[in-house]
Parts: structure tokens; C-alpha cells; sequence
């Protein structure tokens, strides 16, 4: 056995005396410069491309083998122009001969190249220029990764690019990205589990979105080759983005760990920790296949940030709203599952200023895609966040037009529900809200739209169309058992009315703007009132004072408060063009029967309305009447006028029509009285 090895270990030396003989001879009589054409032609029968070798190529032998090229230049793929595909100013590489060969161990003093200019390409059809320079994979080169030896391994003492620019264009989606300025130092590569620094820098330029910025990369570096996994430890990206938003935006991103095994094609990451944009986004992320489609499940944090302060880094103008610290705050976490499809997020829990919101959220990552939410608040009061009113408006009570979003009604496929425990809109306070949207082409239909309002219920079909050239709006609403007093209180700050109300309003209209929309109203409505009271007017005192006045008697001192009671009212009609106008208006008192009809233009919220008073015979209401009155009264048809804002209208006897109609009686009494003497 030891014969045997000497006789080995002579053959072995033997064999590196030659070699290293060879190399000398080699090295003292050959120029590597001569070999330029060689090498060029070479490369053309393995790829079809043109290498040209400007600089000097040196070879050193000892204590490395070492090469150093200068100024080379590889050429594009057919059919992406003349411009080198690759081209660098200087590359070095030296190796270790002797480790390389008895212990199958690459041991590399250092890998530099300076200068290095790629053109990566993408042409109109999907074909780039660098898929013909890379080998397809086989089953034998799978089988060599696979069998790996006790013998084997990786060292390379140093990796450094110097200057570095990389240019991707996309003829396709007219997308450019420039990558210039760029560095990376890479300290000793071992694939024995010790870790290695690496330091990289680059700028980088997007077009046509026009984001440029600057970017800092530091970490720590473990490969084990014979294992299939790489790990990056301490992994910081600091940078500077420009573009993104109005002004230069730092951006920040940090992981304690990023493992990545080759073997299985996962990733898995510590908690990935992002600032950019005023905004800290903490995601907790699971490992993850990046083979095949790529599907990522992560937990995300983002800390309560400003809305305001991103939109104005967006250059946005925040909108005015009537409470200026309304969208001040907003913090969200979620499940976020990231599919091809969707970026899908679970068990959200929003909270937007004083209000707080779970549910589900679906982003489409597909055109095809609807936008999918279900979410749950607590409450939210929407007068903050509406516009405040202009200068005088408030005096004058008008708001300025509210417009029609078509912008973003026009491409928003949408479908979900919110529900909230309670909403506040104006002085109207909804409760257990619930509201359906689904939106596509356009068209918005907000159903159900339900909720309980003062003791009462609402319900609702609202449709917004904004596919032709002037928006439409349709409404289809119900309410039932709601509280008058609450009601007349929070929509005309009004306290002179009770009872209950209940009606239907079935109107459509066109328009750019809700003031538009309102003159365009066509439809029907219809409102009954049940057992409530109208402060502010008596009718029957004012009935009794317009008799006296037409008699030239005393009126009667009147009852105060005054008020009217009703038991029950119903009115119904016809809109067009914002104005109801109605024939069968009813209402029955405890003293008298009133009907009537008139308009009432919803634009201006306005009323002129003629009624007539029928006074029944019940003396148990009438006590202080006299006999004369109540059978004056109760064999008359009293006219009635009611007009003005619709929130506290005047309610009079028509005078004019009393007048009219006792001059007629006292002209037919003589007519009748001429005739008869005439006849006598």
C-alpha cells in the first residue's frame, strides 16, 4: 500500500512539474494579445455575436493566476441595433491553481471590473437580447449540482464592480430604466458559513414616470453551496427617491434576515420593516416559494401617519374640509395575502381618525378584477369631512354645487358592504347603517342602502350612471315610523312639529352637479303624517279672527301656545323639473277637514299651497265658539294659504278668496231678490 502511494504521489508531482514547466514557457514566449482573434471567433461560433478586445490582455503566473482584460465590447442580439449589448473598461480575475486542482476547491484572490455598461432589451413582440446567452438547463448539470464532494468548495477573497451602468428598455410598454453610478463590494465568499460584508450603491432613473433616485445597500452575506441557501443578515437599503412624490422622498428598508434556499426555490424573511413617505410599514412575512407564481402571506403593520402630510409630498392638495383636522390620522394592520391575481387582505382593522373599521379588503392586480370589501365601524361623524361652507353661504343657505365624481366612478369595478353602528350626516344621526355598492362600466348602484332613523327605518336604491355624456342619478327611497319632531329639528333646525312620517320618493334626475340634478328631478313622491301637532299657527283662531274681520267684530283673544293638531295627513304628487305638484293633499283635524293642492319646489325648498277648511260639528272642540260661529263655520268651505320656505311656512286664511266669495254670496242674494220682484 505505502509503494503504492509514493508511486502516486511521483506521478502527481511529475505531473505539476510539467504543467508549471509548460506555464513558464508559455508565459516567457507567448503574448495573450495574440490570441485576440482566437478568442473573438470563438465566442461568434457559441453565440452569433461579435467580440471585439480593444485593450491589452495580460496573463500572470505566480503567486496567482491571474488574467486582466481592458476595454472589451460584446454585441447585440439580431435585431436590437448596433449598440453593444455589453462592454466593460477593465476585468481581472486570479485564481489559485494548485487547490483548484488536488482538492477541487476554486479559491479566487479577487473578481473586479470597472466600468461595466449592460443594454438589456425587450423589443415590441416580448423577445430580449440576452436568452440566447444563457444554457438551458439539462438533467446532467442538474445531476453534477447534485453530487458535490468532500473536496469541493468556494473562495473568493473579494468582489468589486466599479461604475457600473445597466439599461433596461421595454419596447413594449415604453418603459426605460437606467441604472447608473453603480458599485458593489463584496468581502471573502465561503461557502463554509462564515459571513461576508457587502457594501452596493446606484442611482437609477425610471421613465416615463420620471422616479429617479439614489440607493445605499448594506448586509452581511452567507453562502453554503453543498446546502443550496443563502443568507443575508443586518439587510439595509437607505435611499432617496425623486418623482415619487412632489418633492425628494427618503426611503428605508431593513430585514434582521433574508434566507434564501436554492434547493427548495423559498424565501424567508424576518420582519420586513419599510419608511417611505412619512409612513412605517412593519410585514411579518411567511416564507415563500419564488418558483412559479409567486404567493406571499404576510401580517402588516403600518403606524398611525398623516394622510394630509402624504398627499402634499404627492403635491395633492388635501381637500378643505368643514373640520381642518379631519384625514390627520390613519394606521392600519391586515393578513395581506399576494397572489398573481389580488393582494387580498384579512382581518383589517382600519382606524381613520376617531373611527374604527374591521373587515376584508381585495386589490385587483388584473384589469378583469373588481375591487371586494367588507367592512364593519363603529361610527363616524362625515360632517368633518365635508367641504366647509364659503364665505356667506351659511347666511345666504346655500352650499356650494356638490359635483358628480365622475373620474372615479368611470373605472371603478367594485362590489362590497359597509356596515356602522352610527353615521352623522348634518344633524341627521342614521344608526345600524348598512350600505351595498357595486359598481362596473360606470354605472353605481348603492343597495341596500338601510338604516334606523329617529324611531324610525329607512331604506334605499341609489343608482349613479356616468357612462353617457351627463351623469344621471335615480332614487328609489322609503321611510317608515320616523320621528317627526327629530326629524323637522335635524333637517331645519325646527322644533314645531310632532306625529310620525312615512313616504316613498321614486325620482330621477340629470346632471353635472347635485344643483343640476335637482332641476332635472322627475318622479313621485308621497308623505302620510300620523297624530302630531304644528306649533306656531291655530288655525281655528285664525279662522275666527278672519270672521270677525269680515263681520267688523272683536276678534277672540287667542289660545297660547298656538298649535295646530292633526291626526293624520297624506299628500302625494308628480316631480318635474324639481317641483312636486300635488292635487290630493289631506288632512284630517280634530275640529276640521283640510284638502288642498299646490307645488313645492324641491330646489329652493319652497311651498304654495291652497287649501280649504272644512269645519265639522263637534261643539266638544269648539267650546268657546259661538252658535253664530259654529253654524257659519260649519256650513263654509274656508279658504286657506300656505306658502313660503318649506322649513317654517305661513299658514293664513285666504282673505282675498273670503272676500271674493262673500261679495258673490251678497251679489247672488240680490240677484236672487231683484229676480223675484221682478217675477212678483
Amino acid at each position: 500500500m505505502g509503494r503504492i502511494l509514493r508511486i502516486l504521489s511521483l506521478v502527481v508531482v511529475t505531473f505539476v512539474a510539467i504543467f508549471l514547466l509548460a506555464a513558464i514557457v508559455v508565459y516567457l514566449f507567448f503574448d495573450p494579445n495574440d490570441f485576440r482573434e482566437d478568442i473573438a471567433e470563438s465566442v461568434r461560433q457559441q453565440t452569433g455575436r461579435e467580440l471585439t478586445i480593444e485593450g491589452d490582455i495580460s496573463l500572470d503566473l505566480f503567486p496567482w493566476l491571474a488574467v486582466e482584460i481592458g476595454s472589451t465590447r460584446l454585441g447585440n442580439a439580431e435585431g436590437f441595433g448596433d449598440e453593444p449589448m455589453a462592454s466593460f473598461e477593465r476585468a481581472s480575475l486570479s485564481l489559485r491553481l494548485l487547490p483548484a486542482i488536488f482538492r477541487q476547491q476554486i479559491i479566487i484572490g479577487a473578481a473586479d471590473i470597472e466600468a461595466l455598461q449592460l443594454n438589456l432589451a425587450v423589443d415590441a413582440r416580448g423577445k430580449d437580447n440576452w436568452s440566447d446567452l444563457v444554457p438551458e438547463d439539462s438533467e446532467d448539470s442538474a445531476d453534477a449540482d447534485d453530487t458535490g464532494g468532500s473536496g469541493g468548495g468556494l473562495d473568493i477573497n473579494s468582489v468589486q464592480i466599479v461604475d457600473a451602468t445597466i439599461t433596461y428598455s421595454d419596447a413594449g410598454s415604453g418603459e426605460t430604466i437606467i441604472v447608473d453610478g453603480a458599485n458593489l463590494n463584496i468581502g471573502r465568499l465561503t461557502d463554509d458559513g462564515s459571513a461576508v460584508p457587502v457594501d452596493a450603491s446606484l442611482n437609477f432613473d425610471m421613465q416615463p414616470n420620471g422616479m429617479s433616485g439614489t440607493v445605499a445597500l448594506n448586509a452581511a452575506l452567507t453562502f453554503n453551496a453543498s446546502a443550496g441557501e443563502i443568507r443575508v443578515d443586518n439587510f439595509l437599503i437607505d435611499g432617496s427617491v425623486d418623482g415619487l412624490a412632489s418633492m425628494p422622498t427618503s426611503m428605508r428598508i431593513s430585514s434582521d434576515s433574508i434566507a434564501v434556499s436554492t434547493a427548495e426555490s423559498t424565501v424567508a424573511l424576518q420582519p420586513l420593516d419599510l419608511s417611505l413617505l412619512d409612513m412605517h410599514i412593519v410585514a411579518d412575512v411567511e416564507p415563500f416559494s419564488y418558483a412559479g407564481d409567486l404567493n406571499v402571506n404576510a401580517a402588516i403593520v403600518i403606524d398611525e401617519f398623516s394622510p394630509r402630510s402624504v398627499m402634499h409630498l404627492f403635491d395633492v392638495e388635501a381637500p378643505e374640509t368643514a373640520d381642518p383636522t379631519a384625514l390627520s390620522s390613519v394606521s392600519m394592520r391586515a393578513d395581506a395575502a399576494v397572489t398573481p391575481a389580488a393582494i387580498k387582505l384579512a382581518d383589517l382593522a382600519i382606524k381613520l381618525d376617531a373611527s374604527s373599521f374591521t373587515g376584508s379588503l381585495t386589490v385587483p392586480r388584473t384589469a378583469a378584477g373588481y375591487y371586494q370589501f367588507e367592512l364593519v365601524g363603529d361610527s363616524i361623524d362625515l360632517n368633518r369631512y365635508m367641504a366647509p361652507a364659503a364665505e356667506g353661504e351659511a347666511a345666504a343657505g346655500e352650499a356650494a354645487p356638490v359635483e358628480i365624481p365622475t373620474d372615479l366612478i368611470a373605472p371603478l369595478k367594485a362590489r362590497g358592504k359597509f356596515k356602522l353602528a352610527k353615521a352623522t350626516l348634518g344633524n341627521i344621526v342614521f344608526e345600524n347603517v348598512e350600505v351595498g355598492v357595486n359598481s362596473n362600466g360606470g354605472k353605481l348602484r348603492i343597495h341596500p342602502v338601510s338604516s334606523d332613523l329617529f324611531g324610525g327605518a329607512y331604506n334605499g336604491d341609489v343608482r349613479i350612471d356616468v357612462a353617457g355624456n351627463v351623469p344621471s342619478l335615480s332614487l328609489n327611497e322609503k321611510i317608515e315610523g320616523v320621528d317627526l319632531a327629530k326629524l323637522a329639528k335635524a333637517m331645519f333646525d325646527q322644533d314645531n312639529v310632532t306625529g310620525t312620517v312615512a313616504g316613498s320618493f321614486v325620482l330621477a334626475g340629470a346632471g353635472s352637479d347635485m344643483t343640476a340634478i335637482q332641476r332635472d328631478l322627475d318622479g313621485n313622491m308621497s308623505l302620510q303624517l300620523k297624530d302630531g301637532t304644528y306649533e306656531g299657527t291655530d288655525i281655528w283662531y285664525e279662522l275666527r279672527r278672519a270672521r270677525a274681520g269680515l263681520k267688523g267684530e272683536q276678534p277672540p283673544e287667542p289660545e297660547l301656545p298656538a298649535k295646530t293638531s292633526f291626526s293624520t295627513a297624506t299628500v302625494s304628487g308628480v316631480v318635474s323639473n324639481g317641483v312636486l305638484s300635488s292635487d290630493d293633499l289631506y288632512a284630517e283635524l280634530p275640529f276640521m277637514q283640510l284638502t288642498g293642492e299646490g307645488r313645492v319646489n324641491l330646489v329652493d325648498a319652497t311651498i304654495d299651497y291652497n287649501m280649504s277648511a272644512r269645519v265639522l260639528e263637534r261643539p266638544e272642540f269648539l267650546q268657546d265658539a259661538t252658535p253664530e260661529e259654529l253654524d257659519e263655520f260649519t256650513e263654509a268651505i274656508i279658504p286657506l294659504k300656505v306658502s313660503g320656505p318649506l322649513a317654517s311656512p305661513s299658514v293664513k286664511p285666504d282673505v282675498e278668496r273670503l272676500l271674493k266669495e262673500k261679495v258673490e254670496e251678497e251679489l247672488e242674494d240680490l240677484l236672487k231678490d231683484k229676480l223675484k220682484g221682478l217675477f212678483d
